[in-house]
């Protein structure tokens, strides 16, 4: 039996991916699936490793590019309500990979538990927050990580203990194909004076990103002790674009992309900032935007 006959209630052919990321550019999934739970994941993943069929989990699509030609495989999608519970006991608060982070900063802050707050205004998932280890000036996410429960690419369900996780900036030791949930270790703290908190750091982050409607996201990772964003403006690339994809007028390392844009523009657009960098300032910068 294919996989698609045994999974027909879940798994879908040619399904495109673009409504599914924050640009909404580029082709189809070979084969996209969204499990009801969590034995169903498990399931699926177990058969396509069977089958020889690469697996890829799509987040928040946050910071994703999908090429043209679309993508091989199984691409597997944790949207599903029960990927997203949330609970608290005492200082430790547990999240599902696939609950959005603004959701779980959002529960952490009504629980007077503070640490998370300072991610406010980061989109996507809290899986895909930890596996990138995503994080602002006031911190890191993964600094507040107590345990974890992993998914292999084998369909092997693993916990990891905080002193198995390794956190680097924007990077983890967590590279499994899915993280199944968090807790975190979090300090107990008036929940009034936290949404204060929260709410100036989300005002002060958003006047400096790319509007809310607009089709965005950001480009490199910060090289160490410098800004991502002022290297590009040192390198007079502030106003670079290629057709449909531009860098922002309110954050250079932000590409914000029109109805007409492409995956090559993005592509290109990349290639030219990172060479022109390199070339003018010496500095190699890294992308923090995933391309499929």
């Amino acid at each position: 039996m294919s996989i698609v006959n045994e999974f027909e209630d879940v798994v879908r052919t040619s399904y495109p991916l673009a409504p599914r990321t924050w640009l909404e550019l580029g082709g189809a999934a070979e084969y996209f699936a969204e499990p009801r739970n969590a034995d169903e994941l498990v399931a699926l993943v177990r058969r396509c490793h069977e089958e020889g069929v690469d697996t890829r989990l799509l987040g928040g699509g946050s910071n994703l590019l999908v090429c043209e030609d679309g993508v091989s495989g199984m691409v597997i999608s944790l949207a599903d309500a029960s990927f997203g519970a949330t609970s608290v006991d005492g200082p430790h608060l547990t999240a599902g990979g696939g609950a959005p982070l603004a959701h779980v900063i959002n529960e952490a802050v009504r629980a007077g538990l503070a640490g998370l707050e300072p991610l406010v205004g980061i989109p996507g998932t809290v899986g895909g927050a930890l596996h990138g280890n995503a994080g602002s000036r006031g911190g890191d996410v993964g600094q507040w990580a107590y345990r974890a429960t992993v998914l292999t690419r084998a369909g092997e369900v693993v916990e990891r203990k905080r002193d198995e996780m390794v956190f680097a900036y924007r990077q983890s030791s967590l590279d499994e194909l899915a993280i199944l949930d968090i807790t975190f270790a979090l300090e107990q703290e008036d929940a009034e004076a936290l949404t204060k908190r929260m709410q100036k750091q989300w005002i002060v982050k958003k006047a400096g990103q790319p509007m809310s409607h607009q089709r965005t996201a950001c480009l490199f990772k910060n090289p160490r002790g410098m800004s991502a964003s002022m290297l590009i403006e040192q390198a007079g690339l502030a106003d670079a674009s290629v057709a449909g994809a531009q860098l922002s007028n309110r954050h250079s390392n932000f590409v914000v992309v029109s109805d007409d844009a492409t995956s090559s523009d993005v592509l290109k657009l990349v290639d030219l900032i990172r060479s022109r960098v390199a070339e003018r300032l010496g500095v190699e910068l890294e992308t923090l935007l995933e391309v499929w």
